[in-house]
C-alpha cells in the first residue's frame, strides 16, 4: 500500500488535482473557461502547512506563508481563513485568544449594523430581497406591486395590493417627512437597495451555490448593510463581484463581511465618484503613465485610436480580473496578488489609522521585517520612490503586463477602438494568473528601474542648472 502512496502522491505532485470541484457550476452552463488552478502538493499551501505555521498561542509564521502562496496559491478548504491575513483582519502576530475577542467583537458590531438597516427596512435578514425600486429621489414611496411580492411571496398579489397593512407592507416604504441630512442619507441608502438586487441575480449566476436563495440574500444582506456602513461610496455595480467570494468562503456572514470590508479599503477609490470623475480614472492613468514608459509605441498607437484614457482597461481594474477568468482562476489570482503585496504593518494601519501615519512620517517605530514583506512590497521598499504617496498597486502592473502581452497584435490589428476591446476580450479563460503575476512582478521592476533612470537625470539636469 505504500507503493501505490507513493505513485499517486507522485501524479498528484505533477499532475495536480483540479479545484474546480469546490465550486460547483451549474450542468447547462458549458461555455464557463476551464480552471486552469490546481492544488499541488508541495507547492500549495495546504491545511497542514497552514496550521503548522502557528505558534503553541497561535502567532503566525507570514513569511513562509507568503512565499508557498506565492508559489502554488492556497488549497480552497483554508481559503477563507488565510483570506483573512493576507487582508489585514488579523495580525500574525496576534495570540489566537486576542483573533477570538477581535472576532466576536466584529461580529456584535455587524449584528448591530445590520439591526439598524432592518429598522429602517424590514426585507434585511429576512432571507428576501428586492429589484424594484422603493423610493423616488424625493423620497417618496414607491408602492409597486413587484416589491409588495417580493416582500411577501407567500401571499397572493391581488391581496397584497388591497391589505392596509401599515405594520408591515407599508411601513418598509414609509419615509420621514423632514429632510434633514439624516434622512438624506436614508433616502440615498434605500434609492441603491433595488440596484444591490439587480446586480445579485446576475453574480456568479454559473455556481450552483447561487441556486439557493438564501445564498443570493445574503449577498444582498452583505452589501446593503455595506452601502449603509460606508456611506460616501455606498454601493456601485462591480462590488458584487468582489463579494461574493467571501460568501461562498466564510460561513459566518459578519466575518464575509469585514472581510470584504478589508478588501474595500485597498478598492473604495476606485468606485468613489464626484459629478466631474469616477475614482478609477486614477488608476486608469497610472496604467496610461506605466505603458507610456515600458512600451511608448503602444502607448502612441491607442492615443491615435482615441484610448489614450484607457477606458477600455475599467473593468480589469474594477472588479480585479473576475470577469477574465474562471471563478477558482480569479481567487488564486487574488490571493496571489495580496501575497505579493503583503505589508506586516496593514492590521494596524487599518485600525489605528493616526498611529501608522505617524510611523510613516517618520517617529522611530519598529522598522517591519522584510521577509514578513510580500515579494512586490519588498521591491517597492528597496528600489520605490521614497515619499509618502502609496504605492501602485500590482492590479495596474497586471494590466499593464496583458497590454504589453497584445502589444504587436495591437499595433497591427486595432484600427479603432472596438478593434482594441475586442482583442482583449478574447483573453477571456486564456490567462494564467501564475504568469501574468509573474508578468506583472517583471514590468513593476523594469518600470521602477527607469522612473530612477530619469529621477536622476532630472536631477542632475537641476544641479547643474542652479
Amino acid at each position: 500500500s505504500c507503493g501505490f502512496l507513493d505513485i499517486y502522491l507522485g501524479m498528484w505532485r505533477n499532475a495536480g488535482t483540479p479545484a474546480d470541484s469546490y465550486y460547483e457550476v451549474r450542468p447547462e452552463c458549458t461555455d464557463v473557461p476551464q480552471t486552469k488552478f490546481k492544488i499541488k502538493a508541495g507547492r500549495t499551501l495546504s491545511a497542514r502547512k497552514w496550521h503548522a505555521a502557528f505558534t503553541a498561542e497561535g502567532y503566525l509564521d507570514i513569511g513562509k506563508t507568503l512565499s508557498r502562496i506565492q508559489r502554488g496559491g492556497i488549497h480552497p478548504s483554508i481559503r477563507g481563513e488565510v483570506w483573512e491575513f493576507l487582508l489585514g483582519c488579523y495580525d500574525p502576530k496576534s495570540t489566537l485568544v486576542e483573533r477570538e475577542q477581535i472576532r466576536q467583537r466584529r461580529r456584535a458590531q455587524y449584528a448591530a449594523l445590520k439591526e439598524d438597516c432592518r429598522k429602517m427596512f424590514p426585507i434585511i435578514g429576512s432571507g428576501r430581497f428586492i429589484t424594484a425600486p422603493v423610493i423616488t429621489e424625493d423620497g417618496e414611496a414607491i408602492q409597486d406591486p413587484l416589491v409588495l411580492q417580493e416582500a411577501r411571496p407567500e401571499k397572493e398579489l391581488a391581496s397584497l395590493l388591497d391589505e392596509d397593512d401599515d405594520s408591515y407592507n407599508y411601513q418598509m416604504l414609509k419615509e420621514p417627512t423632514s429632510h434633514d441630512p439624516q434622512d438624506k442619507k436614508v433616502i440615498q441608502w434605500k434609492l441603491t437597495l433595488h440596484q444591490i438586487g439587480l446586480d445579485v441575480v446576475r453574480t456568479d449566476r454559473t455556481l450552483v451555490y447561487y441556486e439557493k436563495k438564501e445564498n443570493l440574500s445574503k449577498l444582498w444582506d452583505i452589501l446593503a448593510v455595506y452601502a449603509w456602513f460606508d456611506a460616501d461610496v455606498g454601493y456601485c455595480q462591480g462590488m458584487s463581484d468582489l463579494c461574493s467570494p467571501m460568501i461562498i468562503l466564510l460561513e459566518d456572514e459578519a466575518d464575509a463581511f469585514w472581510c470584504f470590508e478589508r478588501l474595500m479599503r485597498r478598492l473604495r477609490g476606485n468606485f468613489r465618484c464626484t459629478e466631474s470623475s469616477v475614482g478609477v480614472e486614477a488608476q486608469l492613468s497610472n496604467l496610461a503613465s506605466i505603458t507610456q514608459i515600458i512600451d511608448p509605441k503602444l502607448h502612441q498607437h491607442l492615443e491615435t485610436l482615441g484610448g489614450g484614457d484607457y477606458l477600455f482597461a475599467f473593468r480589469m481594474l474594477m472588479v480585479l480580473f473576475r470577469r477574465e477568468f474562471s471563478f477558482g482562476d480569479s481567487l488564486y489570482l487574488w490571493e496571489m496578488m495580496w501575497a505579493l503585496e503583503y505589508d506586516p504593518d496593514l492590521f494596524s494601519m487599518y485600525e489605528d489609522p493616526e498611529a501608522a501615519s505617524e510611523k510613516s512620517e517618520g517617529s522611530k517605530g519598529k522598522v517591519k521585517s522584510i521577509r514578513q514583506c510580500g515579494k512586490y512590497e519588498r521591491e517597492n521598499m528597496k528600489n520605490g520612490p521614497k515619499s509618502s504617496e502609496a504605492p501602485l498597486p500590482i492590479s495596474i502592473f497586471l494590466v499593464a503586463s496583458v497590454l504589453k502581452d497584445k502589444s504587436s497584435k495591437l499595433l497591427t490589428e486595432a484600427r479603432g477602438l472596438d478593434d482594441v476591446v475586442k482583442i482583449l476580450n478574447d483573453i477571456t479563460g486564456n490567462l494564467d494568473a501564475k504568469k501574468a503575476c509573474t508578468g506583472a512582478m517583471k514590468l513593476h521592476k523594469k518600470y521602477l528601474k527607469k522612473v530612477r533612470f530619469v529621477r536622476r537625470f532630472l536631477d542632475k539636469a537641476f544641479n547643474a542648472n542652479s
